[in-house]
């Protein structure tokens, strides 16, 4: 069906769109700090995206998109990095309300660490393969940064929304890659898969999330200095 993926899209962002009125958390009244973040990661992973189409990396099942394509990406593709972003910010404000325990604090540099750690031995071992040495090149890059450089005070929280949001993208990630809307170069990645998801999605999409949440709280305190 020519919808699938935009009705993914629909649905990833529908409820998160509809609680942000929630009386609580409020949600709404800090769309304006996600939106220069969803454009600015959103330019960089599109670049990234562009650059894999043709390079063959990785391609898009027209069976399964509306047929509106820019730079060789479907509009759905586009629209991935407003809606999964912006679902996930809902998700890490949500956790930050309501769960007031830094669960993950205690082990925030272990954490740290391991991914690091991670991400040297898959470049290393997989160094010919685009995917994973981009990947894992980039989630060293920012969880370096995060870490150790700004040692951003919030990443901890952000660790668990991150494994919170591996519930919806388990879903939604599964049903791209099974149907498939996505379809992968398996000599461009480790060729290792949970279920029919690429390993290196999950990672992907934890720098896709991580800079969208640092970009967040940047505009958000930039704000309240204002303010204050």
């Amino acid at each position: 069906m020519k919808l699938t993926y935009l009705l993914i899209n629909f649905l990833t962002i529908l409820f998160p769109l509809i609680l942000s009125f929630d009386s609580r958390v409020k949600f709404y009244k800090k769309w304006k700090f996600i939106f220069p973040g969803l454009f600015i990661s959103g330019f960089i992973f599109l670049i990234w995206d562009y650059v894999f189409t043709i390079t063959d990396v990785w391609s898009f099942n027209p069976d399964y998109v509306t047929g509106i394509w820019f730079l060789n990406l479907p509009l759905e593709e586009i629209l991935f990095f407003i809606t999964v972003p912006f679902a996930c910010i809902f998700i890490y404000e949500c956790l930050n309300y309501y769960v007031k325990k830094d669960v993950f604090k205690p082990f925030v540099t272990l954490l740290n660490y391991a991914i690091l750690v991670l991400s040297v031995v898959m470049i290393v071992v997989f160094y010919d393969r685009v995917y994973t040495l981009v990947t894992f090149g980039l989630l060293f890059s920012i969880i370096f940064y995060a870490g150790f450089i700004s040692k951003f005070s919030y990443l901890s929280r952000f660790y668990l929304a991150y494994f919170v949001s591996l519930i919806p993208f388990l879903l939604v990630n599964g049903i791209l890659t099974c149907i498939p809307v996505v379809l992968y170069n398996n000599a461009e990645n480790a060729d290792t898969r949970v279920g029919t998801i690429p390993i290196e999605d999950f990672f992907y999409s934890l720098s896709l999330i991580l800079m969208n949440v640092l970009f967040f709280e940047y505009f958000k305190g930039r704000n309240n200095r204002k303010v204050a």
